[in-house]
């Protein structure tokens, strides 16, 4: 049976993609999980896998489009089938227009202007159902206090981008009266709430002229970089970030490092410290779950999960990505370590596959081999915990009433305390210390 394969998401947040390459024509047979084109996203190039075998009975893009989540790429089947009818759900109706406050209005006319808007999203709310749009813009929507049945959608088929969300509420249009915007009792909106929920959210542009004071250079951000900007800014938005710092005496790791090291480079692999360190951590994620979660706000709900996907922070040219080590659990230090240099070389490559993308649970920062002890990791959202990996330092320790030089390793844990706090925190890096410090129990 002929199926319509859609771009699917390829990582949280992503919600478009530049079609950089087909590898496949109208009429080439494919096999599952064969690679037929490469998509560029903001994070990497990534290759598009067949779901099935068959044929490639049509194409829908050309190079160099760009394709959003859920649109459809292909359609396979085999040959001389028909192509799918699709089912395309109706565009909500979008409400009347209402005028954008302007920054002459006053504070009382802006509350007129909003709470008649409430009205009117009483009267004019669609079906929960005719929305269409990603969890990450149901999301933004929900940060920016936006009601999605108001918006109107530029994506296919009435879908709602998320420039469609920052446009309608930098235009002061808001949600209508729903949470957040006014009184709890009433649902109204009083004339001192709304400009401080509009201040809080639209971004103003830089007013001052820095030429005046000598030469610049502007540099637009872009790509990587600008969905690193959007997820740490939504991260310290929304969790409570706390951090935590230790230290841990990998005298006796390094040996074990270095023992391991002529046997990793016969399996075509380094061994470096962060295989062992990813060890640790899965560990005391066992024995800590609540690190290896997520916190559902709107059903006010901790998802515990039950897989250990790490992720690793990955400095490139383009900025920070953060691709993940699945099933980290079930693999040795030579295969973490294989594993940690190959997402590494994608990243740098911005070739990245799918997967990589997908699914972390925690996230693990390292800059000890750049320089730099302790800092502070923002969240890699919408995960709750990260570690911050400093560098490796010989200093003077007292061990057993003398003072002696061990090799001492700085950790920094970054922690969402809406959920986690401050005495679990300690637990869990004193566990992730005690491993380290006996390395035996990692291999």
């Amino acid at each position: 049976m002929a199926i319509n394969f859609k771009f699917p998401d390829v990582g949280e947040g992503i919600h478009e993609g530049k079609l950089v390459k087909w590898l496949v024509k109208e009429g080439d047979a494919i096999k599952e999980d064969a690679v037929f084109a490469e998509v560029e996203t903001d994070k990497a190039v990534v290759e598009i896998p067949s779901p099935k075998t068959g044929f490639i009975l049509k194409t829908y893009f050309k190079e160099g489009d760009v394709i959003n989540v859920g649109q459809t790429l292909v359609t396979i089947g085999e040959k001389g089938e028909p192509i799918p009818v699709e089912e395309v759900k109706a565009t909500p109706q979008k409400p009347a227009a209402i005028q954008s406050t302007s920054p002459n209005q006053s504070a009382a006319s802006s509350a007129q202007s909003a709470t008649q808007m409430g009205a009117q999203s009483a009267a004019q709310v669609a079906p929960a159902g005719n929305i269409i749009a990603t969890p990450f813009v149901r999301m933004k929507a929900k940060e920016l206090n936006v009601d999605l049945s108001q918006v109107k959608g530029s994506g296919p088929a009435g879908r709602i981008m998320p420039e469609d969300v920052e446009k309608f509420s930098k235009e002061g249009k808001g949600a209508g009266g729903g949470a957040g915007s006014g009184s709890a009792a009433s649902g109204k909106i009083t004339a001192s709430s709304v400009p401080i929920q509009l201040a809080q959210y639209a971004v103003p542009p830089l007013q001052t002229d820095f030429s005046q004071f000598g030469a610049i250079e502007k540099v637009k951000i872009s790509g990587i970089r600008k969905r690193t900007s959007e997820v740490m800014s939504r991260s310290k938005r929304t969790a409570a970030h706390v951090t935590h710092f230790d230290e841990a005496d990998i005298t006796d790791l390094a040996q074990l490092r270095e023992n391991l090291k002529k046997a990793g480079e016969q399996k075509g692999v380094k061994v470096t410290f962060l295989p062992f360190i990813v060890k640790a951590v899965v560990s005391a994620l066992k024995e800590h779950p609540a690190f290896n979660s997520s916190f559902d706000e709107a059903n006010d709900e901790i998802i515990l999960k039950k897989y250990y996907n790490i992720g690793i922070a990955v400095d490139t040219p383009d900025g920070l990505v953060v691709p993940s080590i699945h099933a980290a659990d079930k693999k040795d230090i030579f295969q973490l370590s294989a594993e940690i240099m190959r997402i590494a070389t994608d990243a740098k490559e911005r070739k990245m596959r799918l997967d990589d993308l997908k699914g972390g649970s925690f996230t693990i920062t390292n800059i000890g081999s750049i320089g730099g002890e302790y800092f502070t990791p923002i969240i890699y959202y919408p995960e709750v915990a990260i570690l911050g990996i400093g560098k490796i330092r010989d200093k003077p320790v007292a061990k057993n009433g003398k003072v002696i030089i061990r090799k001492m390793l700085a950790l920094s844990l970054s922690f969402d305390h809406r959920i986690i706090d401050g005495a679990q925190a300690a637990r869990f890096v004193n566990d992730i210390i005690s491993l380290l410090e006996t390395p035996s129990s990692l291999q």
